[in-house]
């Protein structure tokens, strides 16, 4: 074991963070490779065990301080791209057949959808334009 140099044994144990890294998709196991990777390059430049091991602390507590936060923020954000049904709320569609409270037909996004007013004694007649405001099931409510 003497016989290995210390920034040998500082790569082995980045990979041995960067394997469970992988696993687990855990980002503070990649940060603390980097800071084994960091006490590595220190150690390859002649640095004693205690510098060493604070260039390791002080590399992974910055990162995590630093990567943390931006990581948090970005998993709290609603994805931009709205897909599905979620993606047709709002739009507007033309009535092809009357839409009342018991049913009709829109066409919407170029599909043929059976649509249902909103306001139960409105009607909407054949050509005029309506708004989405849900999808229920394969149903349109309109407005």
């Amino acid at each position: 074991m003497n016989d290995i140099d210390a920034w040998v044994w500082w790569l082995i144990g980045a990979a041995a963070l960067g394997i469970p890294l992988v696993v687990t998709a855990m980002p503070e196991l990649g940060m603390l490779a980097v800071g084994a990777v960091a006490a590595a390059v220190a150690a390859s430049l002649g640095g004693g065990a205690v510098v060493q091991v604070v260039v390791f602390a002080v590399v992974s507590v910055a990162l995590i301080a630093a990567v943390r936060p931006i990581a948090t923020r970005h998993r709290a954000q609603r994805p931009q791209l709205v897909t599905g049904v979620d993606a047709l709320k709002g739009r507007q569609a033309l009535v092809l057949e009357r839409v009342d409270g018991t049913g009709g037909r829109i066409k919407l996004a170029g599909e043929i959808w059976s649509a249902r007013s909103l306001d139960t004694g409105r009607a909407y007649e054949v050509g005029e334009e309506v708004d989405v405001v849900e999808i229920e099931g394969a149903t349109a409510i309109v407005m």
